[in-house]
C-alpha cells in the first residue's frame, strides 16, 4: 500500500480518472450498437450522427486511437448507405 502523500492521491485520481473512461468506454459501445441494429434510415441517420460525434470524442480524449475511430465511423457510414428510405 503506498505511504507518500503524493502516491495515496495518485491512487485517488487514476480510480477517479479510469471509473470516468469505463463510462465513457460503455457510452460508445451502446451507441455504435444502437447505430448498428437500427433499421429505419431516418431513425439510423439520427443515431449515425450521435455515435460519430461519441467517437470523436471518445479518440480526442485517447480512449481509442483515431484510426480505430475512423474505420468505426466507416463501418457505420456503410450500414447506414446499405439502408433504405421507407417509401
Amino acid at each position: 500500500m503506498a505511504t507518500h502523500k503524493s502516491a495515496k492521491k495518485r491512487i485517488r485520481t487514476s480510480a477517479r480518472k479510469t471509473e470516468i473512461n469505463k463510462r465513457y468506454i460503455s457510452k460508445m459501445k451502446t451507441s455504435l450498437k444502437k447505430a448498428m441494429t437500427a433499421t429505419q434510415k431516418e431513425e439510423a441517420e439520427k443515431l449515425y450522427k450521435e455515435a460519430v460525434a461519441v467517437l470523436d470524442r471518445a479518440a480526442t480524449r485517447n480512449l481509442i486511437h483515431k484510426n480505430n475511430a475512423s474505420r468505426k465511423k466507416a463501418i457505420l457510414t456503410k450500414r447506414l448507405n446499405s439502408l433504405q428510405a421507407k417509401a
